[in-house]
């Protein structure tokens, strides 16, 4: 972990030797050995998070490049930084988020497995393998995970691609309540609240939803100049149940208005909550984005799942041991603001001062307790 990040350059075996006593083919060996990342990361999440904070877990997935023929788990993804598919592999990353201090923690990550036709090498072997879908694997994961979750944690936040009933209902199987984005033209229906006249059958609906119409919905308040926070009931036609809906309006002179809309399985969670961890929801995405710049997560030269699974685990955990040693570090009362470039960066420098120490045979009270001792410490550091 501590190689990680410190090393300079790509994260692979033969440059990790390069900063450590340790040769490539031990790294190799080890790489093959098994270790209980999601119960680390869960002590570490118990220590680092707060006990009354606001937490959720946002589940996302994030597009790795690679190559070769024989790498398992290699397909076709989405990469978000292209907007479209490509061949390569994915990672489904589940991390918890503390919503007070606006700080995430990865807790599981598991590399996607292909699906696609293109990987069954015959007929035979295709009728012998089960049909799954990568929402099938994704409830796999968040089932395995449910029991490392603090007992606090209620709400699994996603964005627009998991808003599906195969999805939702997983989550509230798990005794966990969803909260998502629908499309700008999902099918919605306003609940019926008339009283039931005794003929018929009772009706359900009173009305199609129009969201490009919000006058039926409850104004609920002004989050910025131009930007508004509505709220309804509503019935989902694809989810095939009722949902909290809210309805996040953006006017301006220059344009006409445009919506956002969110929702969650939680009919009792008010608007503006739903709003604050969807929104919290991206710090999920600064996990993917300093764990590729920084702890190489996208760097490894294995094919093996095994070695693949580990690498993916220790790049995002070595992250969450980063991210955990400088919020203790910080002693001062502005905000915590954390930058993984100015952390890697003292980290090298304080394993170079240490190792001219020991190459040089120098005293190190006397270097340690000098003035610009520190400057050297935080030099090449910079503001986040």
């Amino acid at each position: 972990m501590s190689t990680l990040i410190i090393v300079c350059g790509r994260a692979t075996f033969t440059n990790l030797s390069r900063y450590s006593q340790i040769c490539e083919r031990t790294y190799r060996r080890q790489y093959q050995r098994s270790f209980n990342f999601i119960r680390f990361n869960q002590t570490l999440i118990q220590q680092a998070i707060e006990p009354h904070s606001q937490i959720i877990l946002a589940v996302d997935c994030s597009f790795i490049p690679k190559s070769g023929k024989q790498t398992y788990g290699l397909d076709y993804f989405y990469n978000g930084s292209a907007a479209k598919i490509e061949k390569g592999l994915e990672i489904s990353a589940m991390a918890v988020v503390d919503v007070t201090n606006n700080i995430s923690y990865s807790l599981s990550v598991r590399q996607t497995p292909a699906t696609s036709k293109a990987q069954t090498k015959s007929k035979s072997e295709k009728s012998q393998q089960p049909e799954t879908t990568r929402i099938n694997h994704y409830l796999q994961q968040l089932a395995a995970t449910r029991p490392y979750l603090p007992p606090s944690l209620q709400y699994v936040v996603t964005d627009g691609f998991y808003s599906k009933i195969k999805w939702v209902n997983g989550v509230t199987d798990l005794e966990l309540e969803a909260i998502g984005k629908l499309r700008r033209d999902a099918d919605l229906r306003y609940p019926d609240q008339g009283e039931y006249s005794r003929r018929g059958r009772p009706r359900k609906y009173a009305g199609k939803v129009d969201l490009t119409d919000y006058s039926n919905f409850e104004w609920v308040t002004q989050l910025t100049d131009d930007m508004e926070l509505y709220t309804a009931v509503v019935w989902s036609i694809s989810l095939k149940r009722k949902i909290r809906l809210v309805y996040l309006l953006r006017t301006s002179e220059s344009s006409s208005s445009s919506y956002a809309v969110l929702f969650s399985t939680d009919l009792k969670l008010d608007a503006y909550s739903i709003y604050l961890y969807y929104k919290a929801r991206f710090q999920i995405e600064f996990l993917f984005r300093d764990s590729k710049q920084f702890t190489g997560l996208a760097d490894c030269q294995a094919r093996d799942r095994a070695k693949l699974d580990f690498h993916f685990n220790s790049s995002l955990t070595a992250l969450n041991l980063a991210k955990w040693d400088a919020v203790q570090q910080h002693d001062c009362d502005t905000d915590f603001v954390f930058s993984m470039a100015s952390y890697k960066r003292r980290a090298l420098n304080h394993h170079l001062l240490e190792l001219f120490i020991d190459q040089l045979g120098l005293e190190p009270t006397l270097i340690k307790s000098h003035p610009n001792y520190y400057n050297l410490y935080d030099y090449g550091t910079i503001a986040a």
